[in-house]
């Protein structure tokens, strides 16, 4: 591909998506729309979909955000699970990428995409703890699995429903729960989703769009409305 290849992030977290972007800003990537799980209105090749905090698996409806943009969908993630990933790939997806992969892995990933592969890469499990990108509660020390069953249990979810939501099992949710507790000094729920609530881990809605790069140089003359 001779021109940078152009990316919509969705997630309902601005953080998460802003680490991600920041991620890729050295890449061969315009990121040309960011927000929350909305249909992507503008002219982009891939939609990266995160799933922190996110629906996953089954009840992942992809159409929802190609819509008029024609993009392919490729999940970012670190849910691994065999049967996650094959039944996501079997409702659409094009690729499903593990958070411990490299910034040039995502990008070659995505070229090859790009190029009409399905493109799996699920890297070493869930040892994306340390890595890169962004996520609600970092600063104080909390792990990507941990800030997603804060945010989880911000939204209102039991922990049965976190387990289905995010694949574990329920005393893996109970584990990171007193880990997330201890890190951020709370000792109940309520408490913690009045933490959560003051500390980024409510969903946003916000949509965000480059108007330098809506529309692909080709397309400004007869642009999609």
């Amino acid at each position: 591909m001779n021109r940078p290849l152009r990316l919509a992030i969705v997630n309902d977290y601005a953080v998460v998506i802003a680490g991600v972007a920041a991620f890729l800003a050295d890449e061969r990537i315009d990121v040309v729309e960011t927000g929350a799980s909305l249909p992507v209105i503008t002219d982009v090749d891939i939609v990266l979909y995160d799933t922190f905090g996110q629906v996953q698996g089954d009840g992942l409806d992809l159409e929802d955000f190609v819509r008029d943009s024609g993009a392919k969908v490729v999940i970012y993630s670190w849910n691994l699970q065999p049967d996650l990933v094959e039944r996501a790939i079997a409702r659409g997806a094009s690729g499903y990428l593990s958070k411990a992969l490299t910034g040039p892995e995502i990008v070659g990933a995505l070229e090859r995409v790009m190029a009409g592969d399905v493109v799996v890469l699920t890297g070493d499990h869930e040892t994306s703890a340390g890595g890169e990108g962004d996520w609600p509660g970092r600063a104080v020390g909390l792990s990507p699995r941990e800030a997603e069953i804060l945010a989880l249990i911000t939204q209102g979810l039991s922990n049965q429903e976190i387990a289905d939501r995010a694949y574990l099992s329920i005393n893996s949710v109970k584990t990171y729960i007193r880990s997330a507790y201890r890190k951020i000094n709370v000792e109940r729920r309520s408490q913690a989703v009045l933490w959560g609530v003051k500390n980024g881990f409510e969903p946003d809605t916000e949509r965000s769009i480059d108007p330098a790069l809506r529309f692909r140089p080709t397309a400004v003359a007869n642009p999609r409305v």
